[in-house]
């Protein structure tokens, strides 16, 4: 798998590529600005990019536009964005801005190893791999879809947990349910945010950007 970061911290870009190298993930490019990544991912095609939302030469934004023009110049690109804090506006357009593998993780997460390379993998996968606090400030403004109303508490709790990455299996072990019993809540809740027959990964991320309020 090949790996694209986008970090201006040098010990924190250094720290996770060694981090990834040793999970055997190969680092095509670490760059320090937006103008670099855009570079480093036509060059390099990589797997996933890896961004942080703030960047030189304003800390603002940069980051996060750098990967939306990413998304628009390599189509599905996955992209992993990191934060220090829950930027509500950037999450949500960086959920709007295609298919492909999407997370957001606070960069406390960076800290656990195995955590953060997962999510990578997952994501790299095509998969989602949201931060449980990135989430529900997302789901605290997502109030008005009909569909999203439709939703028992139950299902919203699945849903949820599908936007952190969790397998059925997971989600049914957080709950303390059956995975027979979370087979059948994501079938409903397919069926009733309309999300037609398909690989059951692309109905995940499908149901999670719904859920989000950015469909």
């Amino acid at each position: 798998m090949r790996v694209v970061i986008a970090e201006d911290l040098f010990l924190l870009r250094d720290g996770l590529t060694r981090m990834l190298q040793a999970h055997g993930l190969e680092i095509a490019a670490a760059v320090d600005n937006g103008a670099d990544l855009l570079a480093a991912v036509a060059r390099d095609q990589p797997d996933v990019a890896i961004v942080d939302v703030r960047l030189p030469p304003t800390f603002t934004d940069e980051g996060i536009r750098a990967a939306l023009a990413a998304r628009k110049q390599t189509p599905n690109l996955p992209v992993l964005v990191l934060s220090q804090y829950v930027e509500q506006l950037y999450a949500r357009e960086l959920l709007a801005s295609g298919s492909g593998g999407i997370g957001y993780l606070l960069k406390d997460r960076v800290f656990d190893s195995a955590q953060f390379v997962d999510a990578v993998r997952r994501v790299a996968a095509g998969g989602t791999a949201m931060d449980p606090e990135v989430i529900a400030r997302l789901l605290a403004r997502n109030t008005g879809n009909a569909s999203i109303g439709a939703l028992s508490p139950r299902e919203r709790e699945v849903v949820a947990l599908m936007a952190e990455g969790r397998s059925n299996a997971a989600i049914a072990q957080r709950l303390v349910v059956t995975e027979r019993a979370i087979a059948k809540h994501t079938a409903a809740i397919f069926t009733k945010l309309d999300l037609q027959p398909s690989e059951d990964d692309n109905r995940r991320v499908l149901a999670v950007l719904a859920y989000l309020g950015e469909q």
